[in-house]
């Protein structure tokens, strides 16, 4: 019997109580049980699940209280509809007039990498920018043939997604065709090893389940600590570069992260303005003038 539990409050009910408040409104985020196995899907497929502050709040519960359960021990994480999450709401955003969106008040452990559990990624449709983001931080993924990616940070910030193809171990030339926006389809991640499996549709959740259970025969302490030490083992941008990439967030037009966000909603080109002084483009922060 598999077990729907539903968050559609905003306060941080556990997985069994999620239920009884379903059917008040729709669920940003649904979960369902199958044994030890919890699925998570975003749900706000109108808006291809983008992340507004509500579905941010509800996913940082959700994952709250699956780190919190016993009784649970792999997630696989999904979305609703054509999309499995296309990142900043922007119209929100421009709603508040702050790029970027509004963060939960409490801490996500998926996000903060506190939670111990393995996460795998279903994904099913558009995954771009902070779904995107959501997809590289699962252990295991599988998607649905056909499915875009896009690393989206240089269309809407002043420094592109700099760190997203050396966390994924990928050759330069790749890396940087991720870190300048460029979409990529699902068939390719697989072939450059991004994805592990690649199926068709119907198949996507019977295909992460499978890998779940494959997870659930291992010693429980194995499993943890095994994910534990690969997730140490993974690339990381140094401190001297971290520094590099703050002054950089600063180098430029402030003005073109609103401009960004109000192109896409308008439906029309951008009007960049670069830098509010042009000679800026010639002075670049480096590394040897960047204060540790």
């Amino acid at each position: 019997m598999l077990t729907v539990s539903t968050h559609d409050t905003p306060t941080g009910d556990t997985l069994a109580s999620g239920a009884s408040e379903r059917g008040k409104h729709m669920a940003v985020v649904e979960t369902e049980r199958h044994g030890q196995i919890l699925v998570v899907r975003m749900n706000r497929p109108e808006r291809l699940n983008a992340l507004s502050h509500e579905m941010r709040t509800r996913l940082a519960e959700t994952w709250t209280e699956f780190r919190r359960d016993n009784e649970l021990e792999v997630a696989i994480f999904t979305g609703a509809g054509r999309a499995f999450c296309a990142g900043e709401d922007m119209k929100e955003s421009l709603q508040h007039g702050a790029p970027g969106g509004r963060r939960p008040a409490i801490e996500d452990p998926f996000m903060s990498g506190a939670l111990e559990k393995p996460v795998i990624a279903a994904v099913n449709g558009y995954a771009m920018g902070g779904g995107f983001m959501l997809v590289e931080r699962t252990d295991l993924r599988v998607a649905a043939r056909g499915a875009v990616f896009e690393v989206s940070e240089a269309k809407r910030w002043l420094l592109g997604g700099f760190n997203h193809g050396h966390i994924a171990n990928l050759p330069y030339p790749i890396a940087m065709e991720m870190a300048l926006g460029f979409r990529f389809t699902a068939e390719r991640f697989y072939e450059i090893g991004f994805l592990n499996r690649l199926v068709d549709a119907d198949q996507l959740i019977p295909s992460a389940l499978a890998m779940a259970e494959h997870l659930l025969t291992l010693p429980p302490a194995s499993r943890v600590n095994t994910v534990h030490m690969m997730r140490q083992m993974r690339p990381a941008p140094s401190a001297d570069q971290h520094r590099l990439a703050a002054a950089l967030k600063e180098h430029g037009a402030k003005s073109d992260l609103i401009e960004s966000r109000a192109a896409f909603a308008e439906k029309r080109r951008p009007r960049f303005k670069g830098w509010d002084d042009p000679e800026d483009r010639y002075r670049l922060p480096s590394l040897d003038k960047i204060e540790g």
